[in-house]
């Protein structure tokens, strides 16, 4: 399981005050998931321009942001299915920005951009499909999840920022594509242990 989701019950809890004020602005789940994607946007375009530490502030406003819509489904007891679904399509849509953004940057070669795009979007996908599929109810494992990967590429521009003429970012582009493509195969394996598992038991048949 990845680090920061062992530790979700506690960020449930702890968040939830959050959410409660937020509702008390009169801001909605969806409004919050919304605003999460304009900062994806607005990092977008800081990274594409070198701009290291406005990227860093935006990319934990949208991270910020990503904790409030939660926090106030959870608050407010309106989580929902379509809310779920939207905060997911929201999620990746903005790793894909940030991705976009580095490449733009001119700081990590195309190849490699692509190479961690490829694997953020397949991890996501595994764990989407086998958890569709009804016979898993969590598929959350492997080396590390999203917040992972944004708290490594907020280390990367972090230090690209110092070193501006370094490869520091391209070195943990290369990292994130690296554990993205590892928590891919990682899943399929959870995914086909539970599947033979069920199987087993006879609970569903092998059509």
């Amino acid at each position: 399981m990845p680090i920061l989701a062992r530790h979700r019950m506690l960020y449930e809890r702890v968040t939830i005050p959050l959410g409660k004020f937020c509702l008390l602005l009169g801001l909605t789940p969806n409004t919050l998931t919304m605003m999460s994607l304009i900062f994806g946007v607005v990092s977008a375009y800081a990274l594409s321009q070198r701009a290291f530490i406005w990227a860093i502030l935006t990319v934990l406003l949208m991270a910020l942001f990503d904790v409030l819509d939660g926090a106030t489904a959870r608050a407010g007891g309106t989580a929902n299915a379509f809310g779920t679904i939207l905060d997911h399509t929201i999620d990746r849509y903005v790793e894909f920005l940030l991705l976009l953004g580095v490449g733009l940057s001119g700081t990590v070669s195309q190849e490699w951009v692509l190479f961690s795009l490829f694997g953020m979007v397949i991890a996501s996908y595994v764990r989407a499909r086998a958890e569709s599929t009804g016979l898993i109810k969590s598929c959350n494992v492997g080396f590390a999840g999203r917040l992972e990967k944004i708290t490594l590429l907020l280390s990367g521009m972090a230090l690209q920022s110092f070193f501006i003429e370094s490869r520091f970012l391209e070195w943990i582009v290369i990292v994130c594509g690296l554990i993205s493509h590892a928590t891919a195969l990682q899943r399929l394996l959870c995914a086909r242990r539970a599947i033979i598992m069920v199987l087993e038991k006879g609970d569903i048949s092998e059509s």
